[in-house]
């Protein structure tokens, strides 16, 4: 018989069928949603949240300093160079130190919040003074009870506590292994527990008219935890082109993120103009010390010229000793602003010699009123070289080539200086010999006056040349504080951290909710295919056309009825129609064919061969067809169970000639022109009793009292008895049963049948509502045969056309949603 080939089309996504399939599972849908979304709004409740809170500063470019690597053409140059060692100071432990040291963080304040504990920050009703005086308990939690307005109640438990000097920023000692302590105190008084010193006291934020409930709770905290959390702000320039710098950081307490980062610019600022103001200060710093010592000679001076125009009567110099005194005057205050000067060379001098790596503390010559260009250029570029040095520092290691390179031009540069202020000295020591000369010279002249007058000048030489100096020092003074008082830093705050504009970015709560809504949707649909692509079970059309080139010849429902009889007891029913939709499917295979034989085997037990055999029979008969159906099942018969009938006589006897044909055809009494012939007793040789030539002779005389011959056979897989009665047959049906034919037993049944050259319809049964066969699992799936022919064309057996005698009155959720379909 010439295979039937079914009309192939072209493999493509079935959305239609995953809709379907998808929809048979929506309660998985609908649990594992709310699940998702619940596990969401959990997270999303009890997580801290993290915040993100920025600051900007324009850092300028200080052009007044050298540019080695300019020079050498290493690393970054110019306005880059500034800006990325300004980024390292700003990312400097000691800064961060300094300025942790000045937050008041040393105490976090907790409230209970349902199940986690709060941090709270500037709105605790009451404040924990430390004494920082003492070595303090870090890490310690104490939980703090209200008992009234007045008194509290505190506890604290804790294992492996650490001690801690707050003024030496260090740790002290062992860690105390375990701690446990309880008392009741008034607000204001000092709590000691030999662990920590400290006292509670009410702010303005406490309400005496509320009610005091919950739970309160603080802890003590060193610089190094503290620093470990805050110094995780991240530093980036807005563009490459730009010098301003973008400082966030992330924290669970917007406002105290917020008021760190102002902080940290506040001291980063205050530290470039104390860099700034350090030459005015050191100015300051050495024209105080030289006072001292002239605010005695001149107060000295000033006592003994009072003291000698009071014991002596006063009297005018002539014009021409008056202009000798004027002259020695004005030279004695030329000498006193060099000597003053030369001071501060040697000061200089010994300074550079002694401190080659730290400069802080020189004195700039033009604070001085010193103009030497040559000097005061020296000295500004051996601050700058120094300066750039600390800097680069922050980036680079000791044997960087750049920093190696600065140390070789810091010490050319000191070379140089201190030869010239060695020359320097050297012209003023020769300038202070010539004054000293002329001075000397005028002396001379003054000699010749009388005592009194003679004396009269020198004491008012000495108060002249002690004012001079002081006079001249003060000026300077004067100058320096100007000077510090009118620098201004470096660089500029452009925004300041503001907490209200910190953004939220942990947990993202929609993110969160959209994340769960996929998974929600996701977890089931890779359930869904992951049990269809794990399942070993044949449920899909496909899974057969992948299989084998066999047609399929039609599909029968699932049958939730007792009887095995559906047809006859449920003609109008819509498995009945189905059986009435293969009866046509096979008219097609038998080709014209008044008269056929049909063969029903399957791969395995159970597949529902003999389901199907007795219902097939049952159509053909209620079609008018002379119909017997053959129990040719002789290792486990069991059809006459289903009909109620004997089964002493049948085929095993027939074949073995103990009884004729007409002695084991019986009527089924249930559908007209409907006969059985029941296996009979068991037979030892079954397959010897199908092959011998009485089987042969049997179908011969059946084919001539009957229409249509169904066979009932054993499953193919088990026995060789179905393929010995195939060559009795004109059509041969193999029973597939959804979700219980397996794969690979199927696959290679069917390929055995190919390779026997067996022509073979596949008929699937057992098929349910939502059961994984085709569109809607076998409704309004289009069977094309080549012969224009569709089976199954939209959803309604037994819900319009037809009816089933047991009616579902308690309609599943998917077959209500077909219903509206």
């Amino acid at each position: 018989m010439e295979n039937f080939q079914p009309y192939q089309q072209e493999e493509t996504i079935d959305l239609k069928a995953l809709f379907f399939k998808f929809t048979r599972f929506w309660y998985l849908f609908a649990i594992s949603i709310f699940i998702a979304l619940l596990v969401a709004f959990l997270f999303n409740k009890y997580t801290k949240p993290v915040y993100e809170v920025k600051t900007m500063v324009m850092v300028k470019d200080d052009k007044s300093k050298l540019d080695p690597s300019a020079l050498l053409g290493l690393g970054f140059t110019g306005q880059q160079q500034n800006l990325q060692n300004e980024i390292g100071v700003l990312m400097s432990y000691s800064l961060s130190q300094r300025t942790m040291k000045q937050m008041g963080f040393e105490v976090s304040y907790y409230v209970e919040d349902g199940l986690i504990s709060k941090e709270v920050y500037r709105s605790s009703p009451y404040e924990v003074e430390i004494d920082f005086t003492r070595l303090q308990a870090v890490s310690l939690p104490y939980n703090l009870t209200f008992v009234d307005h007045t008194t509290f109640k505190i506890e604290s438990e804790g294992e492996l506590i650490s001690t801690y000097d707050y003024n030496t920023s260090e740790m002290v000692g062992e860690p105390i292994e375990k701690v446990r302590w309880s008392g009741t105190f008034k607000f204001g008084e000092w709590v000691d527990n030999g662990f920590n010193r400290f006292r509670i006291l009410l702010n303005d934020r406490f309400d005496p008219d509320a009610e005091i409930t919950g739970q309160n709770k603080f802890i003590f905290n060193d610089y190094k935890s503290l620093l470990n959390v805050f110094r995780g702000f991240k530093i980036e320039p807005i563009n490459r082109e730009a010098s301003i710098i973008e400082i966030s950081l992330r924290g669970n307490i917007k406002e105290k993120s917020a008021d760190f980062l102002n902080k940290l610019t506040q001291v980063y600022l205050q530290r470039s103009l104390d860099k700034k103001n350090q030459i005015a200060e050191n100015t300051i710093e050495f024209i105080d010390r030289q006072l001292v010592d002239i605010q005695d000679s001149l107060s000295k001076a000033e006592i003994d010229l009072q003291d000698f125009q009071t014991r002596n009567e006063f009297m005018n110099l002539d014009f021409q000793s008056e202009q000798v005194f004027e002259y020695v005057k004005d030279l004695e205050k030329q000498k006193a602003e060099l000597m003053v000067k030369n001071k501060y060379y040697r000061s200089l001098q010994a300074y550079i010699q002694s401190n080659l790596d730290e400069l802080t503390k020189l004195v700039a010559p033009s604070a001085m009123g010193i103009e030497d260009p040559l000097l005061n250029r020296l000295v500004q570029e051996l601050v700058n070289l120094s300066a750039n040095r600390a800097e680069q520092l922050f980036s680079s290691t000791e044997k960087h080539p750049l920093i190696v390179s600065i140390d070789s031009q810091i010490l050319n540069t000191k070379k140089t200086l201190l030869e010239n202020i060695s020359n320097i000295i050297h012209n003023s020591d020769i300038t202070i010999s010539d004054l000293n000369r002329q001075i000397g010279d005028l002396d001379k002249q003054l000699n010749k006056l009388p005592v009194t007058q003679r004396l009269l000048v020198g004491y008012t030489r000495k108060f002249h040349l002690s004012d001079a100096i002081y006079t001249f020092l003060m000026q300077k003074r004067a100058e320096a504080q100007i000077t510090k008082a009118s620098n201004l830093p470096d660089n500029e705050v452009i925004d300041t951290a503001i907490s209200n504009l910190g953004t939220l970015v942990f947990p993202k709560k929609s993110l969160n909710y959209t994340i769960a809504l996929l998974l929600g949707l996701l977890i089931p649909v890779a359930y869904v295919l992951g049990r269809d692509y794990l399942n070993d079970k044949v449920v899909d059309r496909k899974d057969i056309e992948k299989a084998t080139k066999f047609a399929i010849v039609g599909q029968i429902m699932h049958s939730s009825k007792d009887s095995q009889l559906v047809v006859a007891d449920s003609p109008k029913s819509s498995i009945s129609e189905s059986f009435r939709s293969v009866r046509t499917n096979v008219e097609y295979l038998m080709k014209g064919k008044e008269k056929s034989t049909i063969l029903i085997t399957a791969d395995m037990v159970s597949a529902g061969k003999t389901f199907v055999s007795i219902n097939m029979a049952s159509i053909y008969a209620m079609y008018g067809k002379k119909t017997v159906l053959l129990g040719f099942d002789l290792r486990k018969p069991k059809i006459y169970q289903d009909f109620g009938v004997s089964n002493t006589a049948g085929l095993s006897t027939y074949l073995i000639n103990k009884h004729t044909l007409d002695e084991i055809i019986q009527p089924s009494g249930k559908v007209d022109n409907f006969d059985l012939i029941m296996a009979g007793p068991v037979p030892p040789n079954p397959a010897e009793l199908i092959a011998s030539d009485k089987c042969a002779e049997l179908f011969r005389e059946l084919r001539e009292r009957y229409d249509y011959i169904i066979v009932d056979t054993p499953p193919v897989g088990l026995v060789t008895d179905a393929f010995l009665l195939m060559r009795h047959t004109d059509v041969n049906l193999f029973i597939v049963r959804q979700n219980y034919t397996h794969k690979k037993i199927f696959e290679s049944i069917i390929k055995d049948i190919e390779d026997r050259d067996i022509s073979m319809g596949i008929l699937v049964n057992d098929v349910r509502l939502g059961g994984g066969y085709g569109y809607g699992y076998g409704y309004g799936y289009g069977y094309g045969y080549g012969y224009g022919y569709g089976y199954g064309y939209g959803y309604g057996y037994g819900y319009g056309y037809y009816t089933d005698e047991q009616k579902d009155d308690n309609p599943s959720f998917f077959k209500r949603l077909l219903n509206k379909i």
